[in-house]
């Protein structure tokens, strides 16, 4: 009998032992998982791994443009020198007018989104939460999102005149859809086991709408307030290009309308440049943090 108990004992299998070595193992991983720094990294990895990549981009970009102006591949006219370009900025900042330009479509663009976002976001939720409404205007959501902005100026400018107005309509149309199937998209995502257990809690109607479905659908949410806004600069500036008057104000839109005009390649690359800064700028400095703040928030987002 005691032989056969220091067999029993010593062959494998699971066991105390073994079960604490897993234990063991799985405290090791939780533990390397919260020892991941999530502060600010420094000053020096931001720069060459944010800031240098785009930089190196731009002067390639740079040294390419030039190369193909030197070697003459067309004419001057159809492609200016960066140079050129370049001094159509220096002569706009010398005569003041450079940020009329972009306060004039930056304004009008903020505004628009804003109120796309007071006008999309109720639409959303109703048309996420009520079966009715999302079968009769969930298609036509869908439909407007892939309609092309540009399509809403001419029956704007019949509708409301050489008007700011115009602006406004125009970016409405082409940014409410993108917000509000953002957050049918985003709604459509959360887990059924949330909503039950905040009925269970007493989140109902408002109450469950506001601590449940909201914060549960920020991702999507907030993906279709990146897209509404591209919509809503893509949407302005096909107003200002096509509804122009000399009560409106000179927008980037109209500027690249007048370098057209004028048979101005340098002022059109001008204009296109500065549209481009600009979108970039208002999505790096207002969305993208918005963003890594909800996915870190959410633990999917640690180095960065």
């Amino acid at each position: 009998m005691a032989s056969t108990e220091t067999t029993a004992d010593a062959a494998p299998g699971p066991g105390p032992g073994k079960d604490s070595d897993d234990l063991a193992g799985l405290e090791a991983g939780l533990d390397a998982l919260e020892s991941v720094q999530t502060g600010r990294p420094p000053l020096r990895q931001v720069l060459v791994e944010k800031v240098l990549p785009p930089v190196i981009a731009v002067a390639l970009v740079l040294v390419v443009w030039q190369l193909l102006v030197s070697a003459e591949v067309t004419e001057s006219y159809k492609l200016p020198a960066p140079s050129a370009v370049w001094e159509e900025l220096r002569q706009s900042w010398l005569q003041g007018t450079l940020h009329e330009y972009i306060w004039t479509s930056v304004s009008r663009g903020l505004l628009g989104f804003l109120l796309a976002l007071v006008i999309g976001t109720p639409l959303g939720l109703l048309v996420a939460r009520v079966r009715i409404v999302r079968a009769a205007l969930g298609p036509i959501l869908s439909g407007l999102q892939s309609l092309p902005s540009v399509a809403w100026v001419p029956p704007a400018v019949i509708w409301l005149g050489l008007e700011p107005s115009v602006m406004y309509a125009v970016i409405l149309l082409g940014a409410v859809p993108s917000i509000a199937n953002g957050l049918v998209s985003g709604i459509d995502q959360v887990p059924p086991l949330f909503l039950r257990a905040g009925r269970t809690l007493g989140a109902t109607g408002l109450k469950g709408t506001w601590h449940i479905v909201m914060p549960a659908s920020l991702p999507g949410y907030v993906a279709g307030l990146k897209q509404g806004w591209a919509f809503s600069w893509r949407s302005l500036m096909a107003a200002e290009i096509i509804a122009q008057a000399p009560d409106m104000g000179t927008g980037l839109g109209q500027l690249l309308e007048a370098g057209r005009t004028n048979s101005s390649m340098s002022q059109v690359f001008f204009a296109i440049i500065l549209i481009l800064i600009v979108g970039i700028a208002i999505d790096l400095l207002i969305f993208s943090p918005l963003e890594r703040w909800v996915l870190r928030s959410r633990g999917l987002l640690v180095n960065r």
